[in-house]
């Protein structure tokens, strides 16, 4: 499941404040930059009127983190034992179906078992959307946090690289539910922005698996969490 979250007023706030001071304080040391991005020339683009265009996935650049992938699988595994009581409650329903179902079962019985089902279906339903929803709340707190540094870094690398505007490509941004309608490679900055952000936190980078590719930013995770096992929308009809 895809993360969303809201850049909160806070994170908003903490971005103006920044290129506030970004604007009337030159003397802040410059942050590192991946070769053959921030000092390439070709990174990002100018228009007819002079100014320089970037482009970030915010989302991207916070699952790309050192802190991010760190925190993130910290709790994808807090989220486990939960995990195993869903699956659980849902191998106890699949197992009465198949009573159920069974062609020597009598018919009291399958009356029987057609209400635990649906009884126990909606429990699970019930504990599914809770799950959900504090594992949707423990992420967005996550991204939040990091979100809350990374935005003033983000506001003093455009600024001392020149730009005069950087949007967000996150996913949950695309066109038709956001501005950018298609934007190229060379305007990207979330390597470099990214690289910058695991120097300031000092966080390490995680081990990674082998046979990985050293050095590149890795995708978003299909999931920051175990799938949450999702009961059956309706009940199975009771054999005549």
């Amino acid at each position: 499941m895809k993360l969303k979250f809201v850049c909160s007023l806070s994170a908003a706030a903490a971005m103006m404040t920044a290129a506030a001071l970004a604007q009337t304080n030159g003397s802040s040391p410059a942050l590192p930059s991946a070769p053959g991005v921030a000092s390439d020339p070709a990174a990002g683009t100018t228009n007819a009127t002079g100014i320089k265009i970037g482009a970030i996935n915010v989302e991207q650049a916070i699952f790309a983190s050192n802190e991010g992938q760190r925190d993130f699988d910290a709790l994808s595994k807090k989220l486990e034992p939960k995990q195993n009581t869903l699956k659980g409650q849902n191998d106890e329903i699949e197992a009465l179906k198949k009573k159920l179902e069974a062609a020597a079962t009598p018919q009291a019985d399958k009356t029987d078992l057609q209400r635990q089902i649906d009884s126990k279906q909606k429990i699970l339903q019930r504990d599914a959307q809770d799950a959900q929803e504090d594992a949707r709340n423990q992420e967005n707190e996550i991204a939040q946090r990091i979100l809350q540094k990374m935005a003033p870094l983000i506001v003093k690398y455009a600024t001392e690289n020149g730009f005069g505007m950087i949007i967000d490509t996150s996913t949950n941004n695309q066109w038709p539910n956001g501005p950018v309608l298609w934007h190229g490679p060379s305007l990207d900055i979330t390597k470099p922005v990214v690289d910058a952000y695991n120097t300031q936190s000092g966080v390490p980078a995680p081990a990674k698996p082998a046979g990985s590719p050293a050095g590149s930013l890795g995708s978003k995770p299909s999931s920051t969490r175990p799938a949450t096992t999702k009961p059956a929308t309706s009940a199975p009809t009771t054999p005549k």
